[in-house]
């Protein structure tokens, strides 16, 4: 199963204008683990203002799981 990445390069984007408009970034990975820490790097790097993580199905991961997997907390 792959795995895509959409993200923003600083500008407000939604996911439906990504896949209908072609706006933003994508990336594809091989696997969850992979798609996971580039997701990260663009979260911690702070130049990107959303970001999306889907699975070949095209479902998007999100909400509480997407944290718990990116190792987000409530310290």
């Amino acid at each position: 199963m792959s795995y895509r990445i959409s993200y923003d390069d600083g500008l407000a984007i939604s996911v439906k204008k990504w896949r209908n408009e072609g706006l933003g970034r994508t990336e594809t990975f091989q696997t969850e683990p992979e798609a996971l820490n580039r997701a990260r790097e663009l979260l911690d790097d702070g130049n990107n203002q959303g970001v999306s993580v889907s699975d070949s199905s095209g479902d998007i991961l999100g909400g509480v799981l997407l944290q718990l997997k990116l190792g987000f907390t409530a310290d």
